[in-house]
């Protein structure tokens, strides 16, 4: 095992980092909240794009459930 740790720490040491992780992604998104606005975002990229293929992207989006 690496640096001469134990299974029994290498694992309990792999399933902390993991719960860490987890619960700070969980965190961040209940805090900060980064898909509350992500149409508008989309919209405005879109705006860019000419404007046959906005209507096509526009559609997959829908089909997909991301836009509304």
């Amino acid at each position: 095992m690496p640096a001469g740790a134990t299974w029994g720490q290498y694992i309990s040491f792999s399933i902390a980092a993991m719960l860490s992780m987890l619960t700070g992604s969980q965190v961040v998104h209940q805090y900060y909240k980064p898909l509350v606005d992500l149409n508008k975002y989309i919209n405005k990229e879109l705006e860019n794009l000419p404007e046959n293929l906005q209507v096509k992207i526009r559609k997959e989006l829908q089909d997909d459930g991301v836009l509304n």
